[in-house]
């Protein structure tokens, strides 16, 4: 790990794990486990038959410097209220994100070049539902009881984090998360 140092290791993974789902997205027309694993894993699947069914995502969770802490995103949404055409503001928290995109704002300034986009990823049971954490909701397990998990929700809500900002990374096994559009915002709690 490069805690403090001007390279940093989870900067360049989260870049190239940004760089494989690209590819990955152009053949669709738009140790085990790890993150090295995970990149490979990714490809596998378009290098082994090339009809680009493959999983799309490397899910991942990041460790907050100093404290090693494993970082908790948390999203505000827009949320439909029953039938009654009324809506109230609801809040997710995970721990485990997609990477969208870089966006660098001056290229010309090293300390810009780590910002990027994380979508927040929940994780399913096999009926669609959303647990939410167990216990305090502080490390990634909370997140998973149990074995009832069995895929992770897109959800559209995004945040913008400086990757300098965490010295650890660990990636889950590819997939394809339910797409945002099947976010039922109605469930969460």
């Amino acid at each position: 790990m490069s805690c403090g140092k001007k390279d940093s290791c989870v900067c360049h993974t989260v870049q190239e794990i940004v760089r494989v789902q690209d590819e990955v997205a152009e053949a669709n027309g738009c140790c085990v486990t790890g993150c090295d694993q995970s990149l490979r894993n990714l490809l596998s699947p378009m290098m082994a038959n090339g009809n680009g069914n493959g999983p799309t995502t490397i899910p991942f969770a990041l460790y907050c410097k100093g404290d090693c802490e494993p970082f908790i995103g948390s999203g505000v949404f827009r949320s439909p209220v029953g039938g009654s055409g009324m809506t109230a503001l609801r809040c997710v928290k995970t721990p485990i994100f997609r990477a969208k995109k870089f966006v660098d704002k001056d290229k010309d300034r090293e300390k810009d070049k780590c910002c990027v986009q994380l979508e927040l990823l929940l994780p399913i049971t096999m009926g669609g539902s959303t647990p939410g954490p167990s216990g305090d909701g502080t490390q990634i397990c909370d997140f998973f009881p149990g074995n009832s998990i069995r895929n992770l929700q897109a959800t559209g809500i995004c945040l913008t984090v400086d990757l300098n900002c965490f010295c650890g990374i660990v990636c889950l096994d590819p997939l394809t998360p339910r797409p945002a559009s099947e976010f039922n915002m109605d469930d969460e709690d």
